[in-house]
């Protein structure tokens, strides 16, 4: 820019090569009263109606977020080329208007315009964030048209992540092992796509094929691989991960620190989910929140709320996710004056809206201490329409204090939010099974049956020697499934000797 107003004064004009480059230095560090300057300079120097100038200006207008000047200077460039439609498609979408992107992708095809790989690589990032399976797939048909998808490892990257972010891991698994090149790029898009969608073994067992032909994990893959690790209770392979990041120096701060802390909270070491917090160096308000919902998880309430203290005397501003740590680590402790205080700190001190969670929370709390009464008055009073969270946080509570008749009432409200949802049906009929009401209970499961509601079956995990064995209610698959059952039955015996007789359904 120094330069650029030197050469201004010194009478030396500028052209159509000089505007572009002052203009991508405005655009690097988001300048955009200089760039409106540079703007005038073009139209008052005649250069505005050159493409390569029109694309540039859209381009830095786009990047300080100002999307109807470029739409603006689209409408009346005199002439468009790739470049012209990519740029604009690119500014849709980095303002969140990812249906826009799309429509304007169809516009430049009615045009008989080929785009280019960078075009597609953006048009499919919006497929990504509208999550439009259907969508996803037509444009990846239309893709096919236009060149091979499997020559550019980049456009290969985009549409496993489409089909990731869209729900169907099948085909962007069938796309990954197609492709005849992959990057570091590739093995992250389908590692966090599993981990996104649940399915953690399946997540590191592609990261075990990674491990095997040597390649390099990055920051990305490490932090995927450690909610992986977190979710499965794979506490050995989470301490390898972090062996991994000691021995290679790499900082556990930002987003490794708090999958780290994340990872330790979820297996249950919370001391040493505690020390990886100590250690950071830099700490934002999702590694506070990671420890205050670890302490919370793991029945440490008071800690929780101790780490919460902290956060306005290091200038951290609490978002809404770390005010479920701070309600739930309040409701399992019974703490109702502190989880009131809190609820309502939320908007009059940190001006965040409550959501449905943090109303369910409530309701939770409150019903856990035996207030029903009360938590019924809250619903009633919620500003919100309550959902299925919030219903069945007082069925929990009518199922802990006994409240048969009005655990019935919930139930028809939760039926008519979420009719397949086997949660409440079940919880219904412990209720009923409690207070000795067999042929209700009955009743309520043959009701599951007709409406097709299908129970999801109880699961435990637990790591022995850095194996994790998974039991489910009902399967007999494990390898040493004779040797637990009798265990099974020793126990019960000794149970049965100590004058507990509940475990008719020990074994099942």
């Amino acid at each position: 820019m120094a330069l650029y107003r030197e050469m201004i004064i010194k009478g030396i004009y500028p052209d159509t090569y000089t505007i572009p480059y002052v203009l991508k230095a405005c655009a690097g560090f988001r300048a955009v009263e200089e760039g409106q300057q540079i703007h005038a300079h073009a139209i008052k120097f005649g250069l505005v109606c050159n493409v390569y100038v029109l694309n540039t200006l859209m381009r830095m207008y786009a990047v300080c977020g100002i999307i109807h000047y470029v739409q603006k200077l689209f409408d009346e460039s005199p002439e468009r080329d790739v470049v012209s439609w990519t740029t604009r498609i690119q500014a849709f979408v980095k303002m969140g208007f990812a249906k826009e992107a799309i429509g304007a992708y169809f516009d430049m095809c009615r045009e008989k315009l080929r785009p280019d790989k960078r075009t597609l690589v953006v048009v499919l990032s919006a497929c990504s964030r509208l999550g439009d399976l259907s969508l996803g797939t037509q444009i990846h048909e239309n893709i096919c048209d236009v060149c091979d998808i499997y020559s550019d490892v980049f456009l290969g990257n985009a549409l496993i992540d489409m089909y990731m972010k869209c729900g169907d891991a099948d085909s962007a698994r069938q796309l990954f092992h197609e492709m005849p090149v992959k990057n570091v790029v590739s093995w992250n898009s389908m590692i966090s796509g599993l981990v996104q969608q649940g399915q953690y073994k399946e997540a590191l067992d592609v990261y075990n094929d990674m491990q095997r032909i040597r390649l390099k994990p990055d920051s990305v893959t490490l932090v995927a691989v450690l909610n992986a690790c977190g979710n499965l209770g794979k506490l050995e392979l989470g301490k390898w991960v972090h062996a991994y990041i000691d021995k290679n120096g790499i900082k556990a701060d930002g987003f490794i620190g708090n999958a780290l802390v994340d990872m330790y909270a979820k297996c249950g070491s919370i001391e040493q989910a505690f020390g990886v917090f100590q250690g950071m160096k830099f700490r934002d308000v999702f590694s506070y929140t990671a420890m205050i919902v670890g302490y919370a998880m793991n029945g440490e309430a008071q800690r929780a709320l101790d780490i919460f203290a902290e956060m306005p005397v290091v200038g951290i501003k609490p978002d809404e996710v770390t005010f479920v740590g701070v309600l739930s680590a309040c409701s399992h402790a019974g703490m109702v004056e502190e989880g009131r205080k809190h609820f309502e700190d939320m908007s009059r001190v940190y001006n965040l809206e409550p959501q449905t969670e943090h109303y369910g929370c409530m309701v939770d709390l409150l019903g856990r201490a035996g207030l029903i009464s009360e938590a019924e008055e809250f619903i009633e009073n919620m500003p919100i329409e309550p959902d299925a969270f919030v219903w069945g946080a007082l069925l929990g509570a009518c199922s802990i204090h006994g409240k048969v008749e009005l655990g019935e009432s919930i139930m028809k409200k939760i039926v008519t939010v979420e009719p397949v949802r086997d949660g409440a049906y079940i919880l219904m009929s412990n209720i009923y099974s409690s207070a000795n009401r067999w042929k209700d209970a009955l009743k309520l499961r043959k009701a599951m049956k007709e409406r097709k509601v299908k129970k999801t079956p109880g699961c435990s995990l637990i790591e022995v020697n850095g194996v994790v064995h998974e039991f489910r209610k009902g399967d007999k698959s494990h390898p040493k499934v004779e040797e637990l059952k009798k265990l099974l039955e020793e126990m019960a015996v000794h149970l049965r000797n100590y004058g507990d007789c509940s475990t008719s359904n020990f074994i099942s």
